[in-house]
C-alpha cells in the first residue's frame, strides 16, 4: 500500500486554490412569444462468488436514498413497465444554464418516434463525483509541466464542490487505484491527492479505468458524474474503444472531461511535433468528445490554466441545474438493443425549433445536452 506523503509544495496548492476561486456569472433569458487509497470502492463491488457475499460492505452514502425500506409484511406489486429517465441541461453559447423552460417545450424521441413525457422536474441537488485522474510516468513525471497542470486542475475543481457533495479520488496508469472513496468530507480527498507525487507506470489504461468506475457508479441514485482529468490517450487497456464505448452507454453515468497538456501540445507543434504523435493526440481528443457526448456530459480543452475557473463553473452549472425527464417507451420489446434518444426544444404549437432570446430580445444559440441512448432490458426467464 502506498504511503501518504506530504502535500504538494505551497506554490502548486496556491495556484490550484487560486484557480478554483471565481465568481459565477449569471444571465437572464426570455422566451420568444411563439404561438438540462488504494482500497476497493464500495460503490458497486465487482461480481462476487458465493463465499464473498458475507463480506459485502455497505453502499456509498447518497443524498437520494429511498425514504424507507419496504416492509416485508406488506404485499408488493411489480409493473411490467419500463421507465426511462433522462437528465437534460440547456446551455447558452457561453455555457450558462438556461432556466425556466416549460415542460411542453421539450420533445423527446426514441429511435425517431416521439414519446410522451411521464415526469418532469427542475432542481438543484448535491452531486456525487468521481475524480478520475490520469497519473502516469509518461506525462506526469515529478515536477514536470504535466505534473503541475494535473495538480492544478485537480485541486482547483475540488475547491468548487459544496459541503453536501460526495467525491471520490481515483487515479490510473497501468492500474486503477482508488485513493479515497465517496465522502462529503473534502479533507479525505485532499489527503488522497497528497499521494500524487511520484507516478508509477508509464502506461495509461483510460478505457479500463473509465468503464470500471462507470460500472461501479451505475447504481448510485441522484446527480452523479465522472470528471476525468486526462490527456485522453490510452496505451494498454484490455478493452478496445468500441467495447469501452458500449459499456459507458450501458452504465449511463455522465462523463465530463478536462484535457490536459493542450498548451504543451501547441508548443510541441511549433517545434515540429511528429505527425504520429499529433495524430495520437487528435484521436485522444475525439475519444473524449465521443465518450462525453454519448453519456450526456461535456468535454473541455483548456489551452491556458486561466481557463480552468470557467470550465469548472460550466461543469457545476450543468450538473447542479438539470431538467429531469422521464417517459415510458412505446417500444416495449425487451431485446437488449440500443435505443437512440434525441431531446429537442420546440414550439408546442408549430413543432419548429424553439427560439430563445436574451434580455435585449436578441436570439441566442443554445445546446441541449443529454445522453444519446440506452440499452433496452432483456427478457427475464
Amino acid at each position: 500500500m502506498r504511503k501518504i506523503l506530504a502535500l504538494p509544495p505551497k506554490s502548486v496548492i496556491s495556484a490550484a486554490l487560486a484557480c478554483g476561486l471565481f465568481l459565477a456569472a449569471g444571465s437572464g433569458f426570455v422566451f420568444a412569444q411563439d404561438p438540462q487509497t488504494g482500497s476497493e470502492t464500495v460503490a458497486k463491488p465487482k461480481k462476487k462468488t458465493a463465499d464473498d457475499q458475507d463480506a459485502d460492505q455497505q453502499k456509498i452514502p447518497s443524498e437520494f436514498k429511498r425514504a424507507k425500506e419496504a416492509n416485508p409484511d406488506n404485499p408488493t406489486f411489480r409493473a411490467d413497465t419500463t421507465t426511462v429517465s433522462v437528465e437534460v441541461a440547456v446551455l447558452d453559447d457561453k455555457g450558462h444554464f438556461i432556466p425556466k423552460i416549460p415542460r411542453d417545450r421539450f420533445r423527446i424521441s426514441e429511435d425517431g418516434v416521439p414519446q410522451k413525457l411521464s415526469g418532469f422536474a427542475l432542481g438543484e441537488a448535491p452531486m456525487t463525483i468521481c475524480m478520475l485522474i490520469e497519473f502516469s510516468g509518461r506525462w506526469q513525471a515529478y515536477w514536470s509541466y504535466g505534473w503541475r497542470e494535473t495538480l492544478m486542475a485537480s485541486y482547483g475543481f475540488l475547491q468548487t464542490l459544496k459541503p453536501d457533495d460526495n467525491v471520490a479520488v481515483v487515479t490510473y496508469d497501468l492500474h486503477t487505484t482508488i485513493l479515497s472513496d465517496f465522502s462529503p468530507d473534502k479533507s479525505k480527498a485532499q489527503e488522497a491527492m497528497a499521494q500524487l507525487r511520484i507516478p508509477g507506470f508509464s502506461e495509461s489504461n483510460m478505457f479500463d479505468a473509465l468503464t470500471d468506475m462507470a460500472d461501479r457508479m451505475s447504481g448510485i441514485e441522484g446527480r452523479k458524474a465522472i470528471l476525468i482529468i486526462s490527456t485522453g490517450l490510452d496505451t494498454f487497456s484490455k478493452l478496445t474503444f468500441d467495447k469501452a464505448r458500449k459499456k459507458l452507454q450501458e452504465a449511463g453515468v455522465p462523463i465530463y472531461s478536462v484535457s490536459i497538456l493542450q498548451i504543451a501540445r501547441i508548443n510541441a507543434e511549433a517545434r515540429g511535433m511528429s505527425q504520429i504523435m499529433e495524430m495520437d493526440f487528435l484521436q485522444a481528443d475525439n475519444t473524449m468528445k465521443t465518450f462525453t457526448k454519448e453519456t450526456g456530459g461535456q468535454a473541455f480543452f483548456p489551452r491556458f490554466t486561466g481557463e480552468y475557473p470557467g470550465v469548472f463553473q460550466a461543469i457545476s452549472e450543468a450538473l447542479r441545474n438539470q431538467y429531469s425527464l422521464s417517459y415510458h417507451p412505446s417500444n416495449t420489446a425487451k431485446d437488449g438493443k440500443f435505443r437512440r434518444i434525441k431531446v429537442e426544444l420546440v414550439n408546442g404549437e408549430t413543432g419548429e425549433p424553439l427560439r430563445i432570446v436574451n434580455e435585449k430580445n436578441k436570439p441566442i444559440k443554445y445546446q441541449v445536452i443529454a445522453k444519446t441512448g440506452y440499452n433496452a432490458p432483456h427478457e427475464v426467464d
